[in-house]
C-alpha cells in the first residue's frame, strides 16, 4: 500500500522546522491588509496554508511543508483554516485563488504547482539563496 498517495515530496521527514503563527498571534484589532503585510513579513519564507505544519490539512499544503523540509530552511506558517475574513482577504491581496501561497521576501512565489516546479528545477534553491 502507498503511504503516500499524493506523492509529497519528503512525506517520510520526521521533523519539521516550520513556525506556525496561530490566530491568537494575529493582531485582529488591525486593518486585514496590515494584518496579512505583518503575517508575510515576519519570516522570509512565508506560507498560508491549510492546517499546520504537523498536520497539514490537504496535500497541495503537505507537499510544500516537505519540499521546504526538504531544503531544510526555516519558514513560518498561518492556517487559513482558523479566520475565514483572512483566508478571504489574502486571495484578493494576492490576486491568487487558491492554497497554498508561498511567500519569498513578502513577495507571492506561487501555490502547490509552482513551488514543485521550481523545486524540481533547483529555482527555488537559487531563489532561497539569493
Amino acid at each position: 500500500m502507498n503511504k503516500n498517495p499524493f506523492n509529497i515530496i519528503n512525506s517520510d521527514a520526521p521533523s519539521v522546522k516550520g513556525e506556525a503563527v496561530t490566530e491568537r498571534d494575529a493582531d485582529k484589532s488591525l486593518e486585514i491588509t496590515l494584518r496579512i503585510k505583518n503575517l508575510i513579513s515576519s519570516s522570509d519564507i512565508f506560507l498560508f496554508m491549510k492546517g499546520v505544519p504537523e498536520a497539514p490539512m490537504c496535500g497541495f499544503s503537505a507537499n510544500v511543508i516537505g519540499i521546504l523540509q526538504q531544503m531544510n530552511v526555516p519558514f513560518k506558517t498561518f492556517n487559513i483554516l482558523e479566520d475565514y475574513d483572512l483566508r478571504d482577504a489574502i486571495k484578493a491581496y494576492s490576486n491568487w485563488p487558491t492554497y497554498p501561497q508561498l511567500y519569498f521576501r513578502q513577495k507571492l512565489i506561487g501555490g502547490n504547482d509552482i513551488v514543485t516546479e521550481l523545486y524540481e528545477s533547483g529555482e527555488l534553491e537559487e531563489l532561497f539563496k539569493s
